[in-house]
C-alpha cells in the first residue's frame, strides 16, 4: 500500500496534476512546449477596499471558487446593479437618475437602465485569482511562462509569496517569465486582476473597457497555461513579405536563459494551406546564442506564389525551430500572407490593383459573455456575415481582438484597421501632454505589432478614436512617422476621425457624408431633394492621400423587441424592457413590428444613400459604417441592420444589402426621384469596379419595371471594358415618360455583367382631373370651415409647417431621414422621428402610390410638415398616415387622420399641401389623392372628434 502511495506521488511530481499533453492545439504558434492547463477551478477573493496588496493577501487561502476562463460575471459574482453602481462609460443623459417615467426603474429589484446593455453583476477593482499547481522534474533548467490569452485588464502575479511582475496590455496576451520562481514542486500561482481606470487614463467610453459595448469585465479569458519551453527559445517572429522578390524576410529573436553561449540551428520551412500549392524547401543554418540575438533570414518562396488579397486569401504557415545540443527544440508555427497593402494616389492598392474599403465597425459587443471570443468559430461566423453583406473592412473602435479573430480575418479576406485600445477624449484627457496614457499609446501599439504584426488581414492602424488634446497633432504626427519607420507592412493614420495631417498615410475624416454630427435637419439628406448626383469630390481632391470617411450612416431603426429573450448571457436588454414598456404604456404596443418593419427599410434607404454617394466618388479611399451591427450603448442606438448577434432583423438581407455594397456596383446619377409624366429620364450610368478582373466586353442593360414587375422600358448601352476604380461612365439613359399615364412608383434597373442595382422613381401625371368642389380645402379653421361642418359638409384641414401648437406635436422635429445615431447621446439632434408608418391600400392613398413606410415621394411631405399628437385629439384614434416617434418617447404621432366634427367630415393634414405646390409635384399629388378619396362615398370616417380640440392644435 505504501509503494502505491509513493508511486502515486512521484506521478504526481513529475507529471503535475493539472499536466496536458505535449504541444498545443490547432492555431497555437508554439507547438512543443509542455503545458499545464490552468481551466478550471480557481479561488478567489474580491479586493474591493484595495487592501489585499498591502495585506500580503498571495499567503491567504480563499474560501470561494469559480470557473476560469471567465469573468467573475459570468460565474454570477458582483454586486446588484443600483443607481449607485459606479459604471465606466460617459452618461450624455443622465435623466434616468430624476426623470419621473424612469421612476419605477431606480427601484431595487426592477432596476432597469438605458444607457447600454445591462449586466446581470458588475464589480470594479481588484479580484484575487490562486491556483495550486505541481511542476515536474522534467521542467528544471527550461523556460517556463504564465501565458493569460486575454485579461481585464491589469494583471499582478505571485508565485508563492514572489512578485514577479504587473502588466497591463488590454490587446496582447500577459505573459509572465517564471523560470526563476517555478522550481519542480508544488507552487501557488496568484493573479491579481484590477478593472479600474487608474493611473493610465485610456478613455472612460475606450470600447476596450467601456460599460457602453463589451463592459468593464473582471477576469482572464481564452487560454490559460504554464508552459515550459528549451532555455534557448524563440521570442519573437516577424515576417516582412515582398511579393517583387518573391521572399519572406523572417527576423527571428531568440532568448538564452542558461548563462552559457549555446550553438544551435535555425530551421524554416513554409507551407501554403492550398492543397495544389507548390511545395517549398526548408532551409537552415547555424548560429551562437548569447543571451539574446536577432537572427534575419530572406526565405524564397517559390515560382508560383500565392498572394492574399479578399478574393483569394491563400495563406502560408512558416514553421520556424531554433536546436540545440542536449536542450531540445523549441518551435513556432506562424500564419502569413504574401501581399502588398499599399496607396496609389488617393486609393488604395493591394498587391498592385486598386481597391477601396467597404467597411463597418467591430464595436466589441458581445451579449452573451461581455468579453470578445477567443474562439476562430466565433470570429469566422462574425467575419462571413461581414462579407455577406459586401463588406470587404472593418475598422475595431478603440480596441484589438484577439488572435482568432486575426486569423478568421486571413482567412476569408478582410482588411483590417486596428486601433491601440483608446479613446482619449474626456475633459481631462489629452494626448500629447505628458500624462501617462502618451506612453502607454507606443507601448501597446508595439505589443500589438508583435502579437499580431504577421497576419496579413492586419492592413491599418491608428492610435485610437477621435482624440482630444492641445498637443495632438505633433503627437500623432510623431506617432504616424515613428511606425511608418519601423514596420512597412502597414498604413497608419493619426486617429479615427481626426486630426487629417500630411504624414498620415491615410485621412479618416467624417466630412465625406450625407449627414454631419450635428447638421440635423440642414444635411444633405433632410435639407435638399431626392437626388444621386453628388459626390466627395470635392471634399478629398485637397488631400493628396486617400481619404476614408468615417462613421458614415449612422441611421437608427425602432429597437425589435422581440430579440429581448436572446439576451440569455450575461448581458440583458433591459433598456429594450424600458422602451417596450413605454411604448405599451401609449397604447402602441401592438405597433412594435410596424414600427421595426418600416423604419428599417427607411434605414436601408438611407444607408443606401450613403453608401452610393461614397461608391460615386472618383478616387475615393473608401468609407467605414458605423455601423452594420447594433450599438447598445450610448443611450442605446440600434444603427444596424443586423442586431448584436449579427443576424438580420427581417427588412434587409445580405442579397439586398450587397447589391449597393459590393466590390462592382452599378451606378446612376439621377438629377431627382420624383417626376411628372410630361419629362424625360436623362440618367448618366456609372459603376464602381472593384473585382477581382478587368470586366471585358460587357454590354450594360437597363429597365424600368412597375410595381407589378411589368417593364415599361428598357435598353442597353455600348459594349465597354471597365477597369478598376469608381467614377467609371457607362453610358447615357434616355427616356420619355409620356406613356406612363397612371400616378406610379417606379424601378430602374442598371445590369453590369450580372451585377445589379436598382432604384425607385416615381411618375406623377402632369395634369390632373378636375374634382368636385364640395370640399373646403383650408389652412384654418376659419367660419367658411366651421359651417361647412356644421352642415355635415366636407374639410380639408391642411396645416401651415410651424402651425402646431408644441405640446400637440408642434415641437417635434420631424426629417426625411430616421434618427441619427440616437437622441440620448446627441442631445435630442433632430429629426426624432424615423419615417411614416401606413396602410398602403387606405383608399385615400390611392392616387399616391406608396409602400407602409417612407420612401423618397415622402420628402417632400416630411420637410413641409408638422407632427400631430393623437391622443391630443382622441385616445386611440388611429391615423391614415402614422409618424414613427424615437422610442424613448413613444408618443402616438400623425401626420394624415380623418374624424367626424359634428355632422361634418374633416381630412386633417399635418402636411403643408397648399404653399407652393405647383412646385411641389408630391404635395400636388397628395392632395389630389386625399381630395379624391373624400369626393367618394368611402370617406365616412366613424371617430367622432369635438371641434375644440380640433381649434386647440393651432398655435
Amino acid at each position: 500500500m505504501k509503494r502505491t502511495i509513493l508511486l502515486v506521488l512521484l506521478l504526481v511530481l513529475l507529471f503535475g496534476l493539472h499536466s496536458g499533453v505535449m504541444g498545443q492545439s490547432a492555431g497555437s504558434k508554439r507547438a512543443d512546449s509542455e503545458k499545464i492547463d490552468l481551466s478550471g477551478n480557481w479561488a478567489y477573493r474580491l479586493d474591493s477596499l484595495d487592501v489585499g496588496i498591502a495585506q500580503h493577501w498571495y499567503h491567504l487561502k480563499f474560501e470561494n471558487t469559480l470557473r476560469l476562463p471567465g469573468s467573475l460575471t459570468t460565474n454570477s459574482i458582483g454586486n446588484e446593479i443600483s443607481i449607485h453602481t459606479p459604471w465606466t462609460g460617459g452618461i450624455a443623459d443622465s435623466s434616468w437618475f430624476r426623470a419621473p417615467q424612469y421612476a419605477p426603474y431606480r427601484k431595487a429589484g426592477n432596476i432597469k437602465i438605458p444607457f447600454w446593455l445591462q449586466p446581470v453583476k458588475y464589480y470594479k477593482g481588484g479580484a484575487w485569482y490562486s491556483k495550486w499547481v505541481n511542476i515536474p522534474v522534467g521542467w528544471h533548467g527550461k523556460y517556463v511562462e504564465l501565458y493569460i490569452e486575454r485579461s481585464h485588464w491589469e494583471t499582478t502575479v505571485w508565485v508563492d509569496d514572489t512578485e514577479i511582475g504587473m502588466q497591463n496590455s488590454l490587446a496582447t496576451a500577459h505573459v509572465f517569465d517564471l523560470s526563476a520562481a517555478l522550481k519542480p514542486g508544488r507552487h501557488r500561482v496568484t493573479v491579481r486582476v484590477d478593472n479600474r481606470i487608474k493611473d493610465i487614463d485610456v478613455g472612460e467610453n475606450s470600447h476596450s473597457v467601456t460599460d457602453h459595448t463589451q463592459g468593464n469585465w473582471n477576469g482572464m479569458v481564452g487560454k490559460l497555461y504554464l508552459a515550459a519551453r528549451s532555455p534557448v527559445y524563440i521570442s519573437d517572429v516577424a515576417l516582412y513579405s515582398d511579393i517583387k522578390k518573391r521572399v519572406v524576410v523572417v527576423r527571428i529573436q531568440v532568448d538564452n536563459i542558461t548563462g552559457a553561449t549555446v550553438n544551435t540551428r535555425i530551421s524554416l520551412k513554409a507551407s501554403a494551406e492550398n492543397a495544389g500549392a507548390e511545395q517549398l524547401n526548408g532551409i537552415s543554418r547555424k548560429e551562437s546564442i548569447g543571451k539574446s540575438k536577432i537572427i534575419e533570414i530572406a526565405y524564397p518562396m517559390g515560382k508560383h506564389l500565392l498572394l492574399w488579397d479578399e478574393f483569394h486569401p491563400d495563406i502560408y504557415k512558416m514553421n520556424v525551430s531554433v536546436s540545440s545540443k542536449g536542450l531540445g527544440v523549441d518551435r513556432q508555427s506562424v500564419l502569413f500572407g504574401m501581399r502588398e497593402f499599399s496607396r496609389q494616389g488617393t486609393q488604395f492598392t493591394i498587391n498592385g490593383r486598386l481597391t477601396m474599403l467597404r467597411g463597418a465597425l467591430e464595436c466589441a459587443v458581445f451579449p452573451k459573455t461581455g468579453y470578445p471570443p477567443t474562439d476562430l468559430a466565433s470570429w469566422m461566423r462574425e467575419f462571413r456575415v461581414c462579407k455577406a453583406y459586401g463588406l470587404n473592412h472593418l475598422r475595431f473602435h478603440s480596441w484589438c481582438p484577439p488572435d482568432a479573430a486575426f486569423e478568421a480575418a486571413d482567412r476569408l479576406g478582410l482588411y483590417l484597421h486596428i486601433e491601440c485600445s483608446s479613446w482619449a477624449n474626456g475633459p481631462k484627457l489629452g494626448l500629447g501632454s505628458g500624462q501617462p496614457i502618451d506612453q502607454y499609446i507606443y507601448d501597446e501599439s508595439n505589443a500589438i505589432v508583435k502579437a499580431y504584426g504577421n497576419h496579413p488581414s492586419f492592413c491599418m492602424m491608428a492610435y485610437g478614436n477621435e482624440p482630444a488634446g492641445d498637443h495632438l497633432v505633433k503627437y500623432l504626427a510623431d506617432f504616424v512617422k515613428y511606425w511608418q519607420k519601423k514596420d512597412p507592412r502597414r498604413l497608419y493614420t493619426t486617429g479615427a476621425g481626426w486630426p487629417v495631417i500630411a504624414e498620415s498615410d491615410y485621412n479618416s475624416t467624417a466630412e465625406p457624408r450625407i449627414q454631419g454630427w450635428g447638421e440635423g435637419l440642414k444635411s444633405i439628406i433632410n435639407s435638399q431633394a431626392p437626388r444621386s448626383d453628388y459626390d466627395w469630390y470635392d471634399i478629398i481632391k485637397k488631400w493628396p492621400q486617400p481619404t476614408v470617411s468615417h462613421e458614415i450612416g449612422q441611421w437608427c431603426v425602432y429597437p425589435d423587441f422581440s430579440e429581448i429573450a436572446k439576451y440569455d448571457g450575461i448581458l440583458k436588454a433591459k433598456n429594450f424592457e424600458i422602451f417596450k414598456e413605454h411604448l405599451k404604456k401609449n397604447g402602441m404596443g401592438s405597433l412594435a413590428g410596424d414600427f421595426l418593419y418600416a423604419s428599417g427599410k427607411l434605414q436601408a434607404l438611407c444607408y443606401k444613400a450613403d453608401i452610393e454617394a461614397a461608391l460615386r466618388t472618383p478616387g475615393f479611399g473608401g468609407f467605414q459604417l458605423l455601423g452594420l451591427s447594433d450599438f447598445p450603448g450610448q443611450g442605446t442606438a440600434p444603427v444596424g441592420v443586423l442586431n448584436a448577434f449579427w443576424q438580420d432583423k427581417g427588412y434587409i438581407n445580405a442579397r439586398e444589402f450587397s447589391a449597393f455594397c459590393s466590390s462592382v456596383v452599378p451606378l446612376v446619377r439621377l438629377p431627382k426621384m420624383v417626376y411628372l409624366n410630361n419629362e424625360t429620364l436623362n440618367v448618366p450610368v456609372e459603376i464602381a469596379q472593384f473585382g477581382p478582373v478587368v470586366l471585358s466586353d460587357v454590354t450594360p442593360l437597363w429597365a424600368v419595371k412597375n410595381e407589378a414587375g411589368e417593364v415599361l422600358f428598357k435598353g442597353k448601352l455600348d459594349k465597354t471594358t471597365i477597369p478598376f476604380g469608381n467614377g467609371i461612365k457607362l453610358g447615357i439613359i434616355k427616356q420619355s415618360l409620356a406613356s406612363v399615364t397612371k400616378p406610379s412608383k417606379l424601378s430602374l434597373t442598371v445590369d453590369v455583367g450580372g451585377h445589379k442595382n436598382s432604384w425607385y422613381i416615381f411618375v406623377y401625371p402632369a395634369s390632373l382631373p378636375a374634382i368636385s368642389r364640395d370640399i373646403v380645402v383650408t389652412q384654418t379653421l376659419d367660419k367658411k370651415a366651421l359651417e361647412t361642418l356644421s352642415k355635415g359638409g366636407k374639410v380639408l384641414l391642411t396645416f401651415k409647417k410651424g402651425a402646431v401648437k408644441d405640446d400637440k406635436g408642434g415641437d417635434v422635429a420631424i426629417g426625411f431621414s430616421s434618427i441619427f445615431w440616437n437622441t440620448a447621446w446627441t442631445q435630442v439632434q433632430p429629426p426624432v422621428t424615423l419615417g411614416i408608418l401606413c396602410d398602403p391600400k387606405n383608399p385615400a392613398l390611392r392616387e399616391f402610390p406608396t409602400q407602409g413606410f417612407s420612401n423618397w415621394q415622402w420628402w417632400d411631405a416630411m420637410t413641409h410638415s408638422n407632427a400631430i399628437r393623437l391622443d391630443s385629439v382622441a385616445n386611440g384614434l388611429k391615423p391614415i398616415v402614422r409618424v414613427i416617434d424615437d422610442w424613448v418617447t413613444a408618443r402616438p404621432l400623425g401626420l394624415i387622420f380623418e374624424c367626424r366634427v359634428g355632422k361634418g367630415k374633416l381630412m386633417v393634414s399635418g402636411i403643408d399641401l397648399l404653399d407652393e405646390k405647383e412646385k411641389r409635384s408630391e404635395a400636388r399629388q397628395l392632395l389630389y389623392s386625399l381630395e379624391r378619396y373624400m369626393a367618394t362615398d368611402s370617406f365616412a370616417p366613424v371617430r367622432e372628434v369635438g371641434v375644440g380640440k380640433i381649434a386647440g392644435l393651432f398655435k
